[in-house]
C-alpha cells in the first residue's frame, strides 16, 4: 500500500547528501528535479511541487479561479481536506452521492449543477478512478473546470494512460499513508501553462520569479501563500518516485491473492470499477448484504490483530453526512446531511476496505486471505 514501507537506505542517503554538501536551501533544485520527474512519469506537461495534499487542492482552487459566491460540487465519500479547500478559499461546497464504484454518481453531479457552479472536484478514493470520460463531457457542455483529486489513487491508471493526466488539473498528496511518501507534501499537474504559472506563484507568496528583478523586487499579480516543500521533501521524493513500479506490482499481486479468496463467498459483492480503470489495488473492498455483516466481520478481524482502512474504521473523517461542523454555516444540520447522504450511506454502511500491503510475504498474504474469507463465511451464517 504505501511508501513508508519501503522508506530506506536510499532515502536516508539523499537526505544526508543534502546536509554533508551545506546545500539545504540551494534553489530549490532537487524540487524542481522532483517535479520533472514526476511530470514525466504521469505524462502531462507541469507538476508543481507543495507542502501538502489539502495545499494542492486549494492553490488549484484558487488557479481555477474559484471565488467567494461559487459553488463547487464534490461528492460525499472523500476525505475531509476537499470540502476544507473548497470553504477555504469562500466558495460553497455541493455534495452529491456516490455510486457502487464508490466515488462520484455521475448522474447526480449532472442534476446538482446550477448558474453558481464554478468547478468540479470528483474524487479517486482508495486506488479507483471516478468516471473519467463522463465527468470530463458534462464539465465541459457546462464550461466547468475540473479539479481531480487523486491523492489515494497516485499509481492508478485510466485506459493506457496514468491517472492525473486527463483533467484540468490533478492533486496529489504524499504524507505517510500514500502510494509514495516524503513525510508531508503534494503535487499539482496541469497541461496548461496558464494555471501551472498560478500554481507556482501562489505557492510563494504570489513571486513571478520575473528574471529581470531580483526576488527582493520580484514583481507580482496575485495575492499568494506559503505552501512550498523543501529540499529534504523533494529528495525522499525523487528516491520513493524511483520504487513507484515496484510498489504498484506489489499492491496488484497480493489484491489478486485477497481477491481469489473471496470468490466462493456468494453473498459479497466485490466494489465496480469503471471499465477503463486499473486500479492502484492498495485495499479490496467489497459489500455484505447488510450493515450488521460489516459491524460483526470487523469485530472478527480485530480479535485476530487485523484491521481495515477507512471503510469503517475512520469513516467520520471520510464521509460527509458527519461534518455539521461544517456544513451548518451553509444552513444544513446534521438531519439535512443524513437524508442528503442516505443514498451514499446505504453503500458505505455495508462496506469494508481491506488494506493490501506491500511488504507482506506471500505466505502472510495467504493467512490473513484465509482469515478475512472465514469471517466473512462465519458473520453470513450467524444472521440467516
Amino acid at each position: 500500500m504505501p511508501g513508508f514501507e519501503l522508506i530506506g537506505k536510499e532515502e536516508r542517503n539523499a537526505v544526508n547528501e543534502i546536509f554533508d554538501s551545506n546545500s539545504l536551501f540551494y534553489n530549490g533544485k532537487r524540487v524542481k528535479y522532483f517535479e520533472r520527474q514526476f511530470a514525466d512519469y504521469f505524462g502531462v506537461n507541469y507538476a508543481v511541487a507543495v507542502s501538502s495534499g489539502t495545499a494542492a487542492l486549494k492553490t488549484a482552487l484558487i488557479t481555477a479561479g474559484v471565488k467567494p459566491g461559487d459553488e463547487v460540487i464534490t461528492q460525499a465519500f472523500t476525505f475531509i481536506a476537499t470540502v476544507e479547500a473548497i470553504v477555504d478559499v469562500g466558495a460553497t461546497p455541493i455534495i452529491v452521492n456516490i455510486d457502487e464504484t464508490l466515488n462520484m454518481d455521475v448522474d447526480e453531479f449532472k442534476k446538482a449543477i446550477t448558474p453558481k457552479t464554478k468547478a468540479v472536484i470528483p474524487v479517486d478514493m482508495l486506488g479507483v478512478s471516478t468516471e473519467v470520460d463522463q465527468i470530463n463531457i458534462i464539465a465541459k457542455e457546462n464550461k466547468l473546470i475540473v479539479i481531480d483529486d487523486c491523492c489515494e489513487a497516485l499509481g492508478a491508471d485510466w485506459g493506457d494512460e496514468k491517472l492525473g493526466a486527463q483533467f484540468d488539473l490533478c492533486t496529489f498528496s504524499f504524507d505517510n499513508g500514500k502510494t509514495i511518501t516524503t513525510g508531508e507534501g503534494g503535487m499539482i499537474t496541469t497541461n496548461n501553462e496558464d494555471y501551472y504559472k498560478l500554481c507556482m506563484e501562489y505557492r510563494d507568496h504570489g513571486h513571478e520569479n520575473n528574471p529581470n528583478y531580483t526576488r527582493g523586487c520580484d514583481t507580482h499579480r496575485i495575492q499568494g501563500f506559503n505552501f512550498q516543500t523543501t529540499e529534504i521533501n523533494a529528495a525522499i521524493g525523487i528516491e520513493q518516485l524511483k520504487k513507484m513500479d515496484y510498489i504498484i506490482a506489489s499492491n496488484r499481486k497480493n489484491y489478486r491473492i485477497y481477491e481469489e479468496s473471496f470468490k466462493g463467498v456468494s453473498e459479497i459483492s466485490l466494489r465496480r470499477i469503471p471499465e477503463k480503470c486499473n486500479p492502484l489495488c492498495d485495499c479490496l473492498i467489497f459489500n455484505f448484504p447488510k450493515p450488521e455483516h460489516t459491524h460483526q466481520f470487523v469485530k472478527l478481524i480485530n480479535e485476530k490483530g487485523l484491521s481495515t482502512k477507512n471503510i469503517p474504521d475512520a469513516i467520520e473523517w471520510h464521509f460527509a453526512r458527519h461534518w455539521d461542523h461544517i456544513f451548518n454555516k451553509y444552513g444544513l444540520s446534521s438531519n439535512d446531511l443524513h437524508k442528503l447522504t442516505q443514498k451514499s450511506a446505504d453503500i458505505l454502511d455495508r462496506s469494508v476496505a481491506i488494506p493490501v500491503m506491500v511488504n507482506l510475504e506471500d505466505e502472510i498474504v495467504l493467512k490473513n486471505s484465509d482469515i478475512f474469507r472465514k469471517a466473512a463465511e462465519a458473520v453470513l451464517v450467524s444472521t440467516d
